[in-house]
């Protein structure tokens, strides 16, 4: 392979060079990298630059000669034919920038310590008919089933991200709560903070909000079971790691079922599932394209078990719509 040159494409903005070369060259091992950019064979615009280096639309990179052969992508797995169909089924929506999951219960978004199989890793099955595979642009938690937005190109992916940053998404979730709340709806506003234990890392609500992270959450009881338990409707106007678990559990004194990690015993009842019983149902959103993006995903079978116990009546699930932006005249 010769020298070439390749130019940093709009969508690309803002990523850091070492990135930038993983996605391009995935096979160049982080080590190779670093040696290339220290003897100057990597230069940005004809001048040395970092792994830290922020790229620029239409800036471009000198590509020395790179090792050929298969990649080893670290994350990534071949995904056998049932996996790619189970994959496929989650699709509730595509078009050429977005991609809407429902995300099964029990499926990790990312992988980490003892968790190899991911969504994340498993993603070259979403590609379908697009030069570029799917990006992820925010999380759900492992035990969390719903509403996931994937980017169908770095574009698309950066400019979602942004909206998810912005606070620009309006997120609803369902949860079953044991028992019901005091107050039928309101708002809890909890910092939340880090710590460590036996058990690993969680999440607990602070006094002071200086300690910890602002996080806020908007609640409204939609329906209940003799105070035994109750169907809520959850709204974070903020994203903190478990935030709607330890706002249900410290905020409001009743932990979601089957959440044992918040909840502990007092958050199982005998006869119903042990799962956790957290929904992400609609998200709605800026379309990269312009107008609003709404997508709602249908309970998941344990939830739906729950919900037929109690006698709990979900309304039908709609189909995520595309709304264009309204014309001005």
């Amino acid at each position: 392979m010769s020298i070439t040159h390749l130019t940093v494409a709009e969508g690309e903005a803002d990523t850091r060079l070492d990135r930038w070369f993983r996605r391009h060259f995935p096979q160049l091992t982080q080590g190779a990298l670093q040696k290339m950019l220290r003897t100057g064979q990597v230069r940005v615009d004809g001048k040395r630059a970092e792994a830290n280096t922020r790229l620029q639309e239409g800036q471009e990179v000198r590509i020395p000669p790179l090792p050929e052969g298969p990649k080893p992508v670290p994350g990534r797995f071949p995904v056998s034919p049932e996996d790619a169909q189970d994959l496929e089924r989650m699709v509730i929506y595509r078009d050429a920038s977005v991609m809407v999951l429902d995300k099964p219960h029990g499926l990790a978004v990312q992988g980490g310590p003892g968790i190899l199989r991911n969504l994340d890793a498993m993603l070259d099955a979403l590609q379908f008919e697009a030069e570029e595979r799917p990006r992820l642009v925010h999380r759900l938690d492992r035990d969390t089933s719903g509403v996931l937005i994937l980017g169908r190109t770095a574009q698309s992916a950066a400019w979602l991200a942004k909206a998810f940053r912005g606070r620009e998404v309006e997120k609803t979730y369902w949860a079953v709560v044991v028992p019901q709340p005091e107050l039928a709806e309101g708002r809890i506003e909890l910092a939340l903070a880090k710590v460590g234990g036996p058990r690993g890392e969680r999440m607990v609500a602070v006094d002071n909000p200086e300690e910890g992270q602002r996080a806020i959450t908007g609640f409204r009881t939609l329906d209940g079971a003799k105070r035994r338990a109750a169907w809520l409707e959850l709204k974070p106007h903020t994203g903190r790691t478990h935030q709607l678990r330890v706002h249900c559990a410290e905020g409001l004194g009743t932990p979601i079922l089957g959440d044992g990690k918040y909840g502990g015993i007092a958050a199982h009842m005998d006869g119903l599932p042990n799962q956790l019983h957290l929904h992400a149902r609609a998200l709605r959103l800026p379309h990269p394209e312009g107008g609003m993006l709404e997508a709602a995903a249908p309970l998941p079978p344990h939830m739906k078990e729950t919900f037929g116990f109690f006698g709990f009546e979900a309304p039908k699930t709609p189909k995520p719509r595309h709304l264009a932006p309204v014309s001005k005249r």
